[in-house]
């Protein structure tokens, strides 16, 4: 049986389609993705995202652990910052991504519902030796306030004004509620980490500001856009930061920083990557999907996610290709060649194009 969210009456009283997914029956769209989608990118949406796995660490080693678990480094952030990351297993693939919060006395991490179990019997497996405690966090709720009109309505329906926090900063209040300038959209807004009890009234009041809610259809359409990665599609075990646009995250210094995978990510890195993840937009008419091939000169690739975008009106996706490949290029659908240009992402930001 599917597990549910402390929102779930709110979503069928809404009149929702549900959907599993990751084990949670979980809201796909309230009548309309489309406009869903436009709602998040003209004025505000607001998504349940309880699903999530909420992890909390603290002990005398917790900030090393981190950076022995973690390829970005975490002794880079003070208390009230955020950052974005990725959790390597031996071999330099991708376990997930992650966002990590540092508080005043634990490091909060929020890593995705699909990857759960596969996370937590990593860390129990590579937690020896280091005197860290870590506690999976329940009874907690996940809403994502996203949109230009974000961080004013939820100032509107709970008091608190975020409009003067930086990006990928975080607040907390005394009823255990944390504000955190983080998302999934490429949109300005708020994620809200708060006791699941309360989680109902701040969706009514979110609603009766006049944010609309919105599902998980428009939440991929809408990260799409933004350029943004999905663990376990664009990337995954098999693959590395490197040929998956993340070589960002990866903080090679100090040089004596010893993190699971540096050593055969130094290596694809001093041998160079032969594949590269990069943007894609169909020259005609028809959708991008996943598992598509990319035909080039070069060699082939594929379309890891591919959509319709709303806000652009025409066929936008992420692929893997060979990392000397020409922009002009053809992806295969239903037995046809159709031209495609590669791009850089994102597609859009602030609800206008912006890809190069």
């Amino acid at each position: 049986m599917s597990k549910h969210t402390a929102l779930h009456d709110e979503h069928v009283r809404l009149g929702v389609k549900m959907v599993n997914f990751a084990g949670w029956d979980m809201p796909l769209h309230y009548g309309s993705q489309i406009e869903e989608h436009h709602a998040v990118r003209n004025a505000a949406g607001a998504f349940d995202v309880s699903h999530m796995t909420i992890i909390d660490v603290r002990g005398g080693e917790a900030l090393p652990w981190l950076q022995y678990m973690l390829a970005n480094d975490v002794g880079r952030i003070e208390c009230g910052q955020a950052q974005y990351g990725l959790i390597l297993n031996s071999q330099a693939g991708i376990i997930d991504d992650l966002i990590v919060y540092k508080r005043k006395d634990d490091f909060r991490l929020i890593v995705n519902a699909g990857t759960r179990e596969k996370v937590l019997a990593w860390f129990e497996q590579n937690q020896r030796g280091f005197e860290i405690n870590w506690k999976l966090r329940s009874g907690m709720a996940i809403i994502a306030v996203q949109g230009p009109q974000g961080i004013a309505l939820v100032e509107k329906a709970t008091g608190f004004d975020g409009a003067k926090m930086p990006p990928f900063t975080f607040l907390e209040n005394a009823e255990s509620w944390m504000f955190a300038r983080t998302g999934y959209t490429g949109e300005s807004g708020l994620e809200i980490i708060l006791p699941e009890q309360a989680a109902p009234g701040l969706w009514q009041n979110l609603m009766q500001a006049g944010v609309s809610a919105v599902g998980l259809a428009a939440r991929d359409t809408l990260r799409l856009e933004a350029g943004m990665s999905l663990s376990g599609q664009d990337m995954d075990e098999t693959t590395h930061a490197l040929e998956s646009a993340l070589g960002w995250t990866i903080a090679w210094k100090p040089e004596n920083r010893s993190f699971i995978g540096r050593e055969p990510l130094e290596q694809i890195r001093k041998a160079g990557s032969a594949l590269k993840l990069c943007g894609i937009v169909l020259q005609s008419r028809g959708v991008l999907r996943h598992g598509q091939k990319i035909i080039s000169k070069a060699g082939d690739g594929i379309v890891t996610s591919g959509i319709y975008s709303p806000t652009l009106g025409y066929s936008i996706g992420l692929a893997r290709v060979p990392k000397n490949i020409e922009p002009d290029c053809h992806v295969e659908i239903r037995g046809k060649q159709l031209a495609v240009k590669l791009v850089r992402p994102p597609f859009v930001r602030n609800g206008q194009r912006v890809y190069k």
